[in-house]
């Protein structure tokens, strides 16, 4: 049985997908990119600014479940330019999160008018 989560805190989905899903004890999250909330802008224009973005929106979908960073056990990362982003991208995902980190894969893809996009893999214990 899997339960959709939404929330107006992250941003809208711009495709045919939930914000998240509640599966059992784990909350799995689309990819989420640098949108504002409120107006589907991009916000930033590098980088930094970008992942920063995007990790409040995934917040937003974390906690609209009760979840937080702490509960993340997994990550999928993808960045426009891997060589040229990756340490100042990685600067900024490791502040949200406290040891031990979630197990992550990074992979440099074509994105679209973006330079990051992440999703997550959370569960919440009993």
């Amino acid at each position: 049985m899997k339960k959709e989560l939404r929330t107006n805190d992250g941003a809208a989905p711009v495709g045919a997908y939930s914000q998240g899903l509640v599966v059992g004890d784990f909350v799995y999250t689309s990819g989420a990119g640098p949108l504002d909330p409120v107006t589907g802008e991009v916000v930033g224009d590098d980088v930094a600014a970008q992942t920063h973005q995007t990790m409040k929106n995934l917040g937003a979908v974390l906690a609209a479940h009760g979840l937080g960073f702490d509960d993340v056990v997994k990550a999928t990362v993808h960045l426009q330019h891997l060589k040229r982003d990756f340490a100042a991208y990685n600067e900024v995902y490791k502040s949200y999160f406290n040891q031990p980190f979630p197990v992550r894969t990074t992979v440099g893809s074509d994105l679209l008018d973006i330079l990051v996009e992440i999703d997550f893999v959370a569960h919440k214990s009993a």
